[in-house]
């Protein structure tokens, strides 16, 4: 990516929710909100914002059973089509594709550039192939890590450091070749035994960046790795759904480390929200402001390489 390229942002198109306003479904636009108020006030450069592609029934086959894809289209039956933990609405089917959508368009449009592009995506590690869990509806990350395998990847690596373990996507990449994944987590949710191409590796805040720098260090031949997604969750903050110790600083620092990293060994980085939610006196727009702290990092670490 050129020095005067914008930082992309792919947006999911998808319906307003009806009844669905728990945070993972409706946070996107506060953090597009955030982004563009950041812009305005010179906090940092422009970004382009592309809407994108919903995947399709034929794209979440590949992973996800088709009875499972059909009820959350239909609804039926209920007890699976609301599976994620947040349950089922009219709006589901098209507010999940959308998030998919955004994290394989900005995979492939990372590749294509070299870049770091982000996804306003949620919803996504927990998802397993005939169900969802743990708030999320479809698998978003081993949607786009098979889509960039088809557009030639030969090695991505997902980056998952959302407070949760990524175990739906670890039961989803366990045979499919060239995906591997590395799990940086603070709560045991969604855990899974690690095995070769998919390190889970559980820590405290006190030795969380530590750790972090560590695991980052002992992934092998990085300059091999043709994409990253980074599943960037923001639940790991202490007010946002993780463990006290964890503040803002750590978590930007942590955000810094990622895409220092990344730059250093030339990696196209694909990014998305994933966890961090609302509690007692912190707001939506409190959670947003977590968020951009992933696209601060990025643009910072392109303006550096370039």
């Amino acid at each position: 990516m050129s020095a005067t390229s914008p930082h992309t942002v792919f947006v999911p198109v998808h319906p307003g929710p009806e009844r669905l306003t728990f945070d993972t479904v409706v946070k996107a636009a506060e953090v597009r909100r955030a982004i563009e108020e950041a812009i305005a006030a010179g906090r940092i450069p422009p970004v382009e914002f592309v809407g994108a592609r919903p995947v399709d029934r034929d794209d979440l086959t590949r992973i996800h059973d088709r009875s499972y894809v059909e009820a959350v289209l239909t609804g039926r039956p209920e007890g699976l089509a609301g599976s994620n933990g947040i349950g089922w609405d009219p709006h589901l089917f098209a507010i999940a594709a959308g998030s998919a959508g955004a994290i394989r368009d900005a995979a492939l449009h990372a590749i294509a550039t070299g870049g770091f592009v982000g996804a306003l995506s949620t919803g996504l590690h927990h998802a397993r192939r005939g169900r969802g869990n743990g708030y999320c509806t479809f698998n978003g990350l081993v949607l786009a890590a098979q889509a960039a395998i088809d557009a030639g990847a030969r090695r991505v690596l997902i980056l998952d450091v959302d407070a949760h373990c990524g175990g739906g996507t670890a039961s989803l990449i366990e045979d499919m070749a060239g995906v591997e994944q590395l799990d940086v987590s603070l709560i045991g949710f969604d855990t899974y035994t690690s095995v070769p191409g998919c390190r889970l590796v559980m820590t405290q805040p006190e030795d969380y960046l530590a750790t972090l720098a560590d695991e980052l260090d002992r992934v092998v031949d990085p300059t091999g790795i043709d994409l990253v997604i980074h599943n960037a969750g923001m639940d790991v903050h202490e007010s946002a759904g993780g463990p006290d110790g964890m503040t803002t600083p750590v978590v930007a620092t942590r955000e810094r480390m990622v895409f220092a990293w990344a730059a250093r060994h030339g990696l196209p980085v694909a990014w998305t929200l994933a966890g961090g939610y609302t509690s007692s006196g912190f707001d939506l727009a409190d959670v947003a402001e977590l968020h951009l702290l992933t696209p601060i990092a990025a643009l910072a670490a392109d303006r550096v390489r370039n």
